[in-house]
């Protein structure tokens, strides 16, 4: 075999290790946590559900990809709920974790990943704010279906989640007013605190 493609079978082994970091929500009907390549494989599937929704033309191809990498750092860093996990010391651990896996790959594939990585994190493009829209909604839909149970975990009031979550709205303001509709019904219902 190629150097190379023993590299790129090291970096699959690797990344199986996403399996292993346990998020802050469970699935919905699931008793257990969800894990980060669970994450990582339902948002791709709400990003091709939903791109027809996306306010700008997006790419969903790059979308996609975006959001197979975006928690790689995860492996390294651990899951934060996102409620307090925007940190500066966070986002250095996941950019280290993510630059570590990556070297796995051929200088060409390193570049092509960070690139969409950084794109991904800085939210600046169509396709980033697309898919840094879709991340946030499975996590929401856990929670909007399965009585609150991590914001309630976690002490999380309505003013976290409309703040942390309005950037749905940079990628998709119909997602977003549908979404937020729900959530107004969660507080009205007590599901969420206000």
């Amino acid at each position: 075999m190629s150097a190379d493609l023993v590299s790129i079978l090291d970096f699959i082994v690797q990344v199986e290790q996403l399996k292993a970091v346990d998020r802050k929500t469970r699935p919905v009907g699931l008793d257990r946590y969800e894990n980060s390549a669970e994450h990582s494989w339902h948002v791709c599937l709400a990003a091709l559900m939903l791109k027809d929704h996306a306010d700008e033309a997006i790419d969903i191809d790059r979308v996609i990809r975006m959001l197979l990498i975006h928690d790689l750092g995860e492996i390294d860093a651990g899951d934060k709920i996102i409620y307090s996990s925007e940190t500066p010391e966070q986002k250095a651990a996941e950019a280290r974790g993510v630059e570590r896996l990556l070297a796995y790959l051929s200088d060409e594939q390193f570049e092509e990943y960070r690139a969409l990585w950084l794109e991904f994190e800085a939210g600046e493009t169509p396709d980033s704010r697309f898919a840094r829209a879709i991340d946030r909604v499975p996590p929401l839909l856990h929670n909007l279906n399965g009585g609150g149970h991590s914001w309630k975990a976690h002490g999380v009031d309505a003013g976290q989640v409309f703040a942390i979550n309005e950037r749905i709205g940079q990628g998709s303001q119909a997602l977003w007013k549908e979404l937020r509709n729900q959530l107004q019904d969660a507080v009205d219902e007590g599901l969420l605190k206000p």
